[in-house]
């Protein structure tokens, strides 16, 4: 087990940091912005096919249930990957430990020494650190893993989900209240402005610029949507 240091000092200058958000960050992000940009792509897609609004609303919300779905197991797969990963390396720095003290003590005396400290006092530190715990110490310094960063499927995994559908919600309520003409036009506006939002909000939690973020994120689903509505009014005029 890899434990998260829990001692904290007060400080005179706090300093928040953004990475431990990174894991959920990231299946949010992607979650919510593959909802969106998807399900709106498929709705403004069917709609250029000359569909009727009932076809084009169920095949909206087949996109989000399915869309969910998919990101949900995906996403626990690659992650739940990530953490065998991880594992297996936890346990071979266990049995290193149990088999070679003397020799894992070393390792870590040269890998402090390797940053700058004196070889009297990267012993001292290895020395103590191994004493605290010492598979901690040598996750962390050694092979870069702490508790914080450490993989977690189910988080991954339903927060894509979650974040998923209330993306694809945003263009299946668009089209449920559009008028019948112009329906195509008023998802595409409220997508790429809910893109807008989402690129923003991104950017603030995770510490970002955030101008770049939200023209990144709208202008990406824009040109998504825009290119949708092209292959649906096509496949209409070939297929019609």
């Amino acid at each position: 087990m890899v434990h998260a240091d829990t001692h904290r000092h007060p400080s005179a200058h706090p300093e928040e940091h953004r990475s431990h958000r990174a894991g959920w960050l990231r299946a949010a992000v992607l979650g919510a912005n593959d909802g969106l940009v998807s399900t709106a792509c498929l709705i403004v897609g069917m709609a250029g096919t000359g569909a009727s609004a009932e076809v084009v609303r169920n095949a909206g919300i087949a996109g989000l249930v399915a869309g969910a779905l998919s990101m949900g197991v995906g996403e626990y797969v690659s992650v739940a990957s990530q953490r065998d990963a991880e594992d297996a390396d936890l346990a071979i720095e266990r049995r290193a430990l149990a088999e070679h003290p003397g020799a894992e003590l070393e390792e870590l005396t040269q890998i402090y020494e390797a940053r700058g400290l004196t070889r009297d006092l990267a012993e001292q530190v290895a020395e103590q650190l191994t004493a605290a715990d010492a598979l901690a110490a040598h996750a962390r310094d050694e092979i870069g893993l702490t508790e914080a960063g450490r993989a977690r499927p189910w988080q991954a995994a339903g927060s894509s989900a979650l974040a998923f559908s209330v993306g694809a919600l945003v263009p299946l309520v668009a089209v449920q209240l559009a008028p019948d003409t112009g329906r195509s036009i008023l998802v595409y506006v409220v997508s790429v402005l809910a893109l807008g939002v989402l690129g923003a909000v991104g950017a603030v939690l995770g510490g970002a610029r955030r101008l770049r973020a939200t023209a990144r994120v709208a202008l990406g689903g824009a040109v998504a949507m825009a290119l949708t509505t092209g292959a649906g009014e096509l496949a209409g005029a070939v297929l019609g």
